[in-house]
């Protein structure tokens, strides 16, 4: 009798699973890089757009992605435009504070070689901010455009080091450290920092502000002094029209200029435009998901705004960084 009860039973619910719709939803998309058109042409010959959004770290920001940390999006980016021979020219649009230096600089380094590699053009192309390491990576490009509504500049070093030592006199927690010289745990969360560390750290920071004004005049080579540069440098934040005035970049303008600068450049009558994305469906049109990636995951707190930020020396406009997100 349960025999014979057991068996329409099962019947019905396969009969039910078979009926029911299958819902597949992919979090970590394609398994491979796919090229989308978002800009469609009779012509053969491509311009690739390439994204650097968000905050430059060396770090993964939290998120269901099947990509990593900004360096490794980009990476395999500038592999791929470089293996296809119909990709004549590159537009690099930049929406970023900025970020590590030494992140920011592998960016910059990997575009000059991108460059020397294929002898193809790159246009940067900044929009709605592009400070500090946003301005040191457009420094690698053979001409920069911004947006009329950009901010950016803010050419300058900013060191980061967190200070708990009052939240924990507060609390009564103590760390005792036993260190093998003065300076070894300088910059340490746990005490205030001494007069001979803000020294020393104030050095590193002077260096790397050098080698930020180097890049500068290397890629406005004949446009900018290094007597007009450095009152500019000073971490101060511009307009794009301040910074057109100012020698900063090579003009205004939106897409369609980045594009026809980018053509003029390939010696290019006509191309298609295309984007390289984990995320096919979602890249439909030139302003759709940077990147292609999925959004960050809703974390509310300080660690949700700012996953990426540690104590260390970084090209970065901290107040885009630390300003509220909605």
């Amino acid at each position: 009798m349960r025999k014979a009860l057991f068996l329409p039973a099962a019947a019905a619910v396969l009969g039910a699973a078979a009926c029911a719709p299958r819902i597949n939803i992919d979090f970590l998309g394609t398994p491979a890089l796919a090229e989308v058109v978002l800009v469609p042409s009779p012509a053969a010959e491509k311009v690739a757009v390439l994204d650097v959004d968000g905050t430059i770290a060396s770090v993964a920001a939290s998120g269901l992605s099947r990509e990593g940390d900004i360096l490794s999006k980009i990476f395999v980016r500038l592999e791929k435009a470089a293996a296809d021979p119909l990709v004549k020219a590159v537009i690099l649009r930049l929406d970023t504070p900025g970020g590590e230096v030494t992140a920011s600089d592998i960016i910059y380094h990997e575009i000059l070689k991108f460059k020397e590699r294929t002898r193809r053009p790159v246009v940067g192309l900044m929009m709605s901010l592009a400070a500090s390491g946003g301005y040191y990576i457009a420094q690698a490009c053979d001409l920069v455009l911004a947006h009329p509504s950009t901010i950016t500049g803010s050419i300058g070093v900013i060191s980061v080091f967190p200070s708990l030592e009052r939240l924990f006199d507060k609390v009564g927690f103590r760390m005792e450290v036993v260190k093998s010289g003065e300076m070894k745990d300088a910059g340490s969360p746990f005490r205030s920092m001494t007069e001979e560390e803000r020294r020393s750290f104030q050095t590193i920071n002077d260096e790397f502000h050098e080698r930020f004004l180097e890049v500068v005049l290397k890629g406005r080579q004949g446009k900018l002094t290094p007597e007009a540069l450095r009152p500019l440098a000073d971490g101060r934040i511009f307009t794009a029209r301040q910074a057109l005035e100012a020698k900063l970049i090579d003009g205004l303008g939106y897409f369609e200029a980045a594009l026809e600068e980018a053509r003029a450049l390939a010696g290019l009558r006509a191309a298609k435009v295309v984007a390289y994305t984990y995320y096919p469906k979602s890249k439909t049109n030139l302003y759709a998901g940077v990147m292609g990636t999925l959004p960050p995951l809703d974390v509310k707190g300080l660690d949700g705004l700012l996953p990426s930020l540690k104590t260390g020396f970084y090209y970065l406009w901290l107040p885009e960084v630390w300003k509220e997100r909605p």
